[in-house]
């Protein structure tokens, strides 16, 4: 059986289709924060464009450690701008720093990142069942409320398309096409 038509693209995609993509994440608020980051990145970009700067992101952002994060400078961000290792939009670089702020601030408030974005979809993954690519959305009714409540706490690139690519990657929705070997591996996962 083939697997999902856009983990075709490289090495690198084929590696995440099978091994990550669709896979939940719970309790890892420093991963969940690396795929919104990553998934923010990706907005205007090929997913096989960030998959390859993956890890210059980890080493730029200090492992996707919020509280450091947070502590980001602007000269500290005037660095980033000029490092190739990853994308340089200073946007993008600005919105990772303020986005670790509101991690720590949901956190002080008693919300774990993860907790708060898995609440979305009731804390269980929603099981699609999607025969071609053309029927996955690229937004939902829930990746709509997630944007509003993320930009209320003061996150920023996170609109609903986003939103809905870091439910799909974090697990928090099953796009594997029922065809790809990974749409049972995945759906025994949730």
């Amino acid at each position: 059986m083939p697997r999902c038509p856009w983990a075709e693209v490289s090495d690198l995609d084929r590696a995440y289709h099978d091994e990550e993509w669709g896979v939940p994440i719970r309790g890892d608020d420093p991963l969940l924060f690396e795929m919104l980051t990553l998934e923010g990145a990706q907005a205007g970009l090929s997913w096989t464009t960030v998959l390859a700067k993956r890890e210059g992101y980890r080493r730029c952002f200090a492992g996707f450690d919020p509280v450091k994060v947070a502590r980001f400078t602007e000269k500290r961000v005037d660095k980033l701008v000029a490092d190739p290792a990853i994308i340089r939009h200073r946007g993008k670089i600005e919105s990772t720093v303020s986005n670790a702020t509101a991690v720590l601030n949901l956190q002080s408030a008693g919300e774990t990142l993860s907790d708060f974005l898995w609440g979305f979809v009731d804390g269980a993954p929603r099981k699609n069942n999607h025969c071609e690519l053309s029927e996955v959305p690229s937004q939902t009714p829930e990746s709509v409320a997630m944007s509003k409540e993320l930009k209320r706490r003061g996150f920023r690139f996170v609109g609903p398309t986003t939103c809905y690519a870091l439910m799909q990657a974090a697990g928090m929705v099953n796009d594997h096409l029922v065809s790809c070997p990974r749409h049972k591996a995945v759906r025994k996962l949730g």
